[in-house]
């Protein structure tokens, strides 16, 4: 396990397991979590500096202004957004992540994959973590073939492994079930299509640790189910997965421990329902 130092955060490359063929079993066994540690977020805090003040909010435009007019460079203002969290995740589990809009669920995410840095703390991961999220980067250009074919790359499998899995991953998206979408530009794609596009192209592969922000809202009754189905594989194949939803019965579907965020703070760390139940309490009283 590599330790982060302050401010970044690093990882140690295992060798990525084999997605198993045919399609997800819905009521799989659970595996015992093991007691080997993932993830360890060590008193993290994340801050966010905001550059505004000034005419056009901050935009390319008022700042040329301010430079062909000599004025001062805008205000700095600081968001802190995530306030010294802790907790440690082990192989095996399924965590969700709740909390109000702004709470710091999708930066805490942002941190552990990497993309992030921390202000003070450190974030320790046991393998390579992956994000998935519904503004996950896909060429809007190309046809959903083609972003399957790079796609798959990009995670590492080798050419013989992506025409293995392709047709597996359209079928498992959905996406011809009314046409033949796959061979258009992923541009032509309702953000729905684009969602379940991105979120088979992640579950083709084991990942050590599987980052899910917010994917599973889109999509009807049936890919949500497949894709319930598959985070339950992804646990007993590889290590964890992290899942951010407002969706309860997501959360409640596929996550054992919930970790409740609260600005920037944990607010609860424990089993799901009775953390969600807690969280749903506490937003009816708000």
């Amino acid at each position: 396990m590599a330790e982060t130092s302050t401010g970044d955060t690093m990882t140690t490359d295992a060798t990525p397991g084999v997605t198993p063929e045919g399609d997800p079993i819905a009521e799989a066994p659970k595996k015992p979590v093991s007691e080997v540690p993932t993830v360890i977020v060590d008193n993290v805090h994340i801050v966010y500096k905001i550059y505004g003040g000034g005419g056009g909010k901050g935009s390319a435009t008022s700042a040329l202004s301010r430079i062909v007019k000599r004025k001062a460079s805008p205000a700095v203002t600081e968001v802190h957004a995530v306030r010294g969290i802790s907790f440690t995740a082990y192989k095996g589990e399924a965590i969700g992540l709740i909390g109000s809009n702004g709470s710091g669920k999708s930066t805490t995410l942002s941190a552990v994959a990497g993309l992030l840095p921390t202000a003070s703390g450190s974030i320790y991961t046991d393998g390579q973590p992956s994000l998935l999220g519904v503004n996950a980067a896909m060429m809007s250009d190309l046809s959903g073939e083609r972003n399957v074919v790079l796609g798959c790359l990009a995670m590492g499998m080798s050419y013989a492994e992506v025409r293995e899995r392709y047709q597996q991953i359209v079928d498992f998206s959905g996406i011809n079930d009314k046409g033949d979408f796959i061979s258009l530009p992923m541009r032509t794609y309702s953000s729905g299509m684009a969602a379940r596009l991105r979120f088979s192209i992640a579950a083709a592969k084991t990942h050590d640790v599987l980052l899910i922000d917010e994917a599973l809202s889109t999509g009807d009754a049936s890919f949500q189910r497949r894709s319930e189905a598959r985070i339950k594989e992804l646990r007993e194949e590889a290590g964890t997965v992290f899942l951010v939803s407002h969706s309860s019965k997501s959360i409640r579907d596929t996550c054992d421990r919930t970790i409740w965020l609260e600005h920037g703070v944990i607010r609860a760390d424990g089993p799901t329902d009775e953390i969600v139940t807690e969280y749903e309490n506490w937003m009816k009283k708000r």
